[in-house]
């Protein structure tokens, strides 16, 4: 009788249950935005044209989803203004923020976490300047 408890635990039904690699990335499109906007995996590009867009980066951000901020079409007045109150967004939701570029930045929720860096232009010109002299 208790092996018949084991068989029920151990049975190959559960092989039945389980997906082969190919049937979990081969979902259709649609699925995958639904499973997207269940989990805030998105990546949401955002080219603001003023300050008060900044508002709507951080409802993105609040939502889980990452957002890559172009900054190149605002001010540089208008600009330091969305960064600064990015960065304090970003903050107060335990998440990061990268410079990827000249006006261009990343900006995680917690759930993200961002490996390695990209280097500036300027960081290569002095290395290679050192290593001159």
């Amino acid at each position: 009788m208790a092996l018949n408890k084991f068989k029920k635990f151990f049975s190959d039904d559960d092989d039945r249950n389980t997906m082969s690699e190919d049937e979990y990335y081969n979902i259709s499109e649609q699925e995958a935005l639904k499973e997207a906007d269940k989990t805030g995996n998105k990546m949401i590009l955002m080219e603001p044209r003023a300050y008060s867009e900044s508002q709507q980066i951080a409802d993105h951000l609040k939502n889980r989803n990452s957002v890559v901020v172009n900054l190149k079409r605002v001010t540089s007045a208008q600009a330091k203004r969305i960064i600064d109150f990015l960065s304090g967004c970003v903050y107060s939701i335990g998440g990061n923020m990268q410079n990827l570029g000249v006006g261009i930045y990343l900006c995680t929720p917690k759930n993200v976490n961002i490996q390695g860096k990209i280097s500036d232009d300027s960081e290569i010109k002095e290395k290679s300047e050192d290593l001159e002299v």
